[in-house]
C-alpha cells in the first residue's frame, strides 16, 4: 500500500512539474503586436522614382501604394517599430528628421525604428533622393516637396496608430524559397532564353515572420526577397511585383496585414520583365512561397527583443579631376547634372566629401537575427553574413537611408554601374574605397558584441 501511495505521489508531482513548465514556457513566448496602414499614393501627379528615362510625371495608378507599421513589445516592455513603404527609397535628411520626431513623440530611439522601402521603381520621388537623374523643372520639385511633407505626417501618425492597436500575440519565423531573381551583372538580359544556364551569385531565400493572435488569427505576415522591383517602367504608380504579392496574400488571408522588406538584391533583377502580366506573375510566385512557409511548422520565438544601431564612416575613393568634371558637365544627361552639382559643391566647400555615415542595424526577435542595412546592397553581403551567422538569418537592405549602391570589393574593382558610375546617381563625388566591404562586416561583428 505504501508503494502504491508513493507511486501516486510521484505521478502527481511530475504532472505538476510538467504542467508548471508548460505554463511558464507559454508565457515566455507572449508578445504584444500592433499593425496599422496608410494609403500613401499621391493624389496629384508627381515625378516617379528610379528611372532616368522618364520625361514626365505620373499618370494614374495600377494599384495603391501603402505604408504599413508593425509595433512590437516583448515580455520586458522593450519596443520596436518596423515601417514598410512602397517607395524607391528615402534619403538621410528625411529619415533623420522623421526618426527624431518619432523619438520625441513616442520615445523610440534609432535602434528601435526601421524605415524600410521596397525599392519599387513605380513610386513617387521623395525629398531629394537621386535628384540628379531626373530632368525635372522647378514646378516638378515643388510637387515632390508637397508630397514629401504629406508623407512625413502620415508616417508619424502611423507609428501611433500601430501602438494603439497592440494586442497579445505569438511570433514565428522561417525561410522559404523563390527563384525568379537573376544576377544582372553576370547574365545579359537581351541574351537570355528558356534554356540559358544562369550565373550567380544569388540568394533565393524568402524570409517570413508570422504574427499570430492568441486566438490563432493571422495579424501580420512580414516577408522579404532580394530582387529589384523593376518589372514595370510605365508612368503609373504601383508596388511592382512586391505590391501584387502583398495584394495576393491579403486576399488569401482576409484581415491580415502583409508587409514586404527588400533584401540585398541590388544586383538582382526579375527576368524576363517589362510587362504587367509578368509583374502579377512574380507577385503570385512570391506570395505562393510565403504561403508554403505559413503552412509549415515555423519556429516560435521567445518574447525577447534586442535592438542595436550604429553609423559607420565608409571611405570614398579619389574624385575625378576638376577638368574631367567640367568636360562631363557639358553634356545634357544625368551625368552632366551630377558633374555640375559636384563642381558647385566644391566651390562652396572647397573640398569633396571623403566619407559617408552609413547606417547598420541589428534586431534579434527571440532567436531570429535580422541584419538591417542602408543603401542598395549587393547580394555578396548576405552571403557573407550567412556564412558567419547561419543560413537562417534574415537580411534587409534599402532601410533608413537609400545612400547609394553598396558593392563588394570585387565589384568595385570590376567597375561598371554598381561598382562605379551609380555613385553619380546618388550625388557622391567618387566611387567607394574597396575597404568598405571589410569595414561593414567588421562593424556588424562589433555591433553584435557590444
Amino acid at each position: 500500500m505504501k508503494s502504491y501511495k508513493r507511486f501516486v505521489f510521484i505521478i502527481l508531482f511530475l504532472g505538476g512539474v510538467l504542467f508548471s513548465f508548460g505554463q511558464t514556457s507559454g508565457s515566455h513566448d507572449i508578445w504584444k503586436a500592433g499593425v496599422a496602414r496608410k494609403n500613401i499614393t499621391p493624389s496629384f501627379p508627381v515625378w516617379m522614382a528610379g528611372y532616368a528615362s522618364r520625361t514626365s510625371p505620373s499618370e494614374g495608378k495600377l494599384h495603391d501604394l501603402w505604408a504599413k507599421s508593425l509595433m512590437l513589445e516583448d515580455a520586458k516592455g522593450n519596443k520596436s517599430v518596423l515601417i514598410t513603404m512602397d517607395l524607391l527609397g528615402i534619403p538621410k535628411d528625411f529619415s533623420d528628421a522623421l526618426r527624431q520626431k518619432i523619438e520625441r513623440k513616442y520615445g523610440l530611439s534609432k535602434s528601435q525604428i526601421v524605415l524600410s522601402c521596397s525599392h519599387t521603381h513605380s513610386g513617387p520621388v521623395v525629398a531629394r533622393a537621386l535628384e540628379y537623374i531626373y530632368p525635372m523643372e522647378t514646378g516638378d520639385w515643388k510637387q515632390v516637396d508637397r508630397y514629401t511633407v504629406q508623407l512625413e505626417t502620415m508616417l508619424l501618425e502611423l507609428v501611433g496608430e500601430s501602438m494603439q492597436n497592440m494586442k497579445t500575440a505569438r511570433i514565428y519565423t522561417k525561410n522559404g524559397t523563390a527563384r525568379f531573381q537573376v544576377n544582372r551583372r553576370n547574365n545579359k538580359e537581351g541574351e537570355l532564353t528558356p534554356t540559358t544556364s544562369l550565373n550567380g551569385p544569388n540568394d533565393y531565400a524568402v524570409p517570413v515572420i508570422k504574427v499570430e493572435g492568441l486566438d490563432k488569427s493571422l495579424i501580420a505576415v512580414i516577408f522579404g526577397y532580394a530582387c529589384h522591383p523593376t518589372t514595370l517602367s510605365i508612368n503609373q504608380f504601383s508596388g511592382d511585383y512586391v505590391g501584387f504579392a502583398q495584394i495576393e496574400l491579403e486576399k488569401t488571408y482576409p484581415g491580415t496585414t502583409a508587409m514586404f522588406f527588400q533584401g540585398a538584391g541590388a544586383d538582382q533583377n526579375p527576368l524576363p520583365r517589362r510587362t504587367l502580366p509578368l509583374a502579377i506573375q512574380y507577385g503570385k510566385q512570391l506570395a505562393a512561397s510565403v504561403e508554403a512557409v505559413l503552412s509549415e511548422n515555423m519556429n516560435i520565438q521567445e518574447s525577447i527583443l534586442i535592438n542595436k544601431y550604429n553609423e559607420i564612416d565608409l571611405p570614398l575613393s579619389t574624385p575625378l579631376p576638376m577638368e574631367q568634371l567640367e568636360e562631363i558637365s557639358k553634356g545634357n544627361d544625368y551625368q552632366a547634372r551630377w558633374a555640375k552639382g559636384m563642381i558647385d559643391e566644391y566651390k562652396k566647400k572647397g573640398t569633396f566629401r571623403k566619407a559617408y555615415p552609413y547606417p547598420i542595424q541589428y534586431w534579434k526577435i527571440g532567436n531570429q537575427p535580422l541584419f538591417v542595412m542602408g543603401g542598395e546592397v549587393l547580394v555578396s553581403y548576405t552571403i557573407q553574413l550567412k556564412k558567419l551567422y547561419g543560413q537562417d538569418v534574415f537580411v534587409m537592405a534599402y532601410a533608413n537611408d537609400i545612400v547609394a549602391y553598396i558593392p563588394s570589393a570585387a565589384v568595385i574593382d570590376e567597375g561598371g554601374y554598381e561598382g562605379d558610375t551609380s555613385q553619380r546617381v546618388y550625388g557622391l563625388p567618387a566611387k567607394w574605397d574597396k575597404q568598405i566591404e571589410p569595414i561593414i562586416i567588421e562593424a556588424f561583428k562589433q555591433l553584435l558584441i557590444d
